[in-house]
């Protein structure tokens, strides 16, 4: 049996939101979050269980935890880009955010909420950093005084481990994320194995196993992870065939349809691609 690929959100959550890993999670999340942010331990709000997720085979495979301080955090492995992916964001991490108070509680009991979306198709395509975070600042001083809203954006395909150095910890969670299901029956690369954390995860994920129905789950969900990335294998070497003008056309109807599942105007679309409204409109008509 091959390994599991934790790019599959199922097998994410498997392998992530377990009791047993919890010092994997707390691994991941302090390789994401600020030195002031870093955590000690956490309690899954949401464990893995897979019968409720045989059950519901569309569910979302998110992670919830809270850690000794309140803390709240969401964790979600994304495999494909999805209508309105933003305001699905900002709707997750305010539904934790408020799930924290009860019945005769006062809003000082709120904690700091911290929502981390690993993706696995490129969303900002006007920032080149693989890792993005946002917070509420003011507009004219850039100063933050809205502490508990902390959003992480974090796009796999951004960081190419051929071209750029694994410096940080974080990168070595991303290379492991893209490449941990290629290893299967080799030893973890020394660039990696550095790390204990990843080593466990990487021994947890070759030994996981799945029932039938879990199975199931695993395989319907690593269809749409092989569709993504045969379709942007697909729109490369298209672009590369068809020369450098050609391929800076294909990309620009990639951003397009890209915009237009966001449901930004077709007006700011024209605008930023150079498309004319009517290639724009045949476009959004050709959309799945």
């Amino acid at each position: 049996m091959t390994m599991l690929n934790p790019r599959v959100d199922f097998a994410f959550k498997k392998l992530f939101g377990s009791e047993e890993n919890k010092d994997i999670l707390i691994a991941f999340i302090n390789a994401i979050v600020s030195e002031e942010d870093r955590v000690m331990n956490v309690a899954l709000l949401n464990p893995y269980n897979n019968k409720e997720h045989a059950s519901d085979k569309l569910s979302i495979l998110d992670i919830k935890a809270t850690d000794e301080k309140g803390r709240q955090y969401n964790i979600e492995m994304q495999i494909t880009d999805q209508v309105y992916y933003n305001q699905r964001a900002l709707y997750y991490w305010s539904k934790l955010y408020a799930s924290q108070l009860q019945v005769g509680d006062d809003f000082d009991d709120l904690k700091k909420t911290i929502s981390i979306n690993v993706l696995n198709f490129d969303y900002f395509d006007q920032e080149p950093r693989y890792h993005n975070v946002f917070k509420v600042l003011n507009i004219v001083s850039h100063k933050s005084y809205f502490e508990d809203f902390e959003l992480h954006f974090i796009e796999l395909n951004k960081f190419n481990e051929g071209k750029n150095a694994i410096k940080t910890t974080l990168e070595r969670w991303i290379t492991f994320l893209k490449k941990a299901h290629r290893y299967d029956g080799i030893p973890l690369p020394s660039e990696l194995s550095i790390e204990p954390a990843i080593e466990k995860a990487f021994h947890s994920l070759s030994v996981l196993s799945l029932d039938k129905e879990e199975r199931e789950i695993y395989e319907a969900r690593l269809k749409w992870l092989r569709d993504e990335d045969a379709t942007l294998k697909k729109a490369h070497e298209k672009g590369m065939k068809r020369g450098v003008k050609q391929g800076r056309e294909e990309e620009r109807r990639e951003i397009a349809k890209k915009r237009l599942k966001r449901g930004v105007s077709l007006e700011i679309i024209a605008e930023d691609t150079g498309l004319t409204l009517a290639e724009i409109e045949s476009i959004k008509a050709n959309l799945d």
